[in-house]
């Protein structure tokens, strides 16, 4: 099955290092605003989420959420989170390893796509 969101090797690293430092962890893929649209890294305490959100999926273990308006505009594409040094955003919780969740994206092929319609794997209708 064609997974909506996936991590390079860089991005599982630094999860792991950050679950080993905080424990359990939630990603939401921010839509702009003060963090551009990253993929933000948060304790489960942190943020809530509602019915406006939908999870597209889990990597390295953590689940991996977006807003519903969002996702329809990203629902053709595979998110790939990646990691760049930096500065992370200001409420994830990579900023101070000196690493900041970098989000890239792909369109799902014509193969890919069809096997999803088929399978009805849609967060959202």
């Amino acid at each position: 099955m064609v997974e909506r969101v996936i991590a390079t090797p860089a991005a599982l690293e630094l999860i792991e290092r950050l679950r080993r430092k905080h424990g359990q962890l939630m990603f939401h893929q921010s839509g702009g605003c003060c963090d551009n649209s990253a993929a933000n890294c948060y304790l489960p305490t942190d943020l809530t989420i509602g019915s406006g959100d939908v999870q597209l999926g889990v990597i390295g273990g953590v689940p991996f959420y977006m807003s519903k308006s969002q996702y329809e505009y990203w629902k053709h594409t595979q998110l790939i989170i990646d990691v760049i040094d930096g500065h992370g955003g200001a409420f994830s919780l990579e900023g101070p390893e000196g690493k900041a969740f970098h989000t890239r994206s792909r369109l799902f092929t014509d193969v890919e796509w069809a096997e999803l319609v088929a399978e009805n794997v849609f967060p959202v209708d």
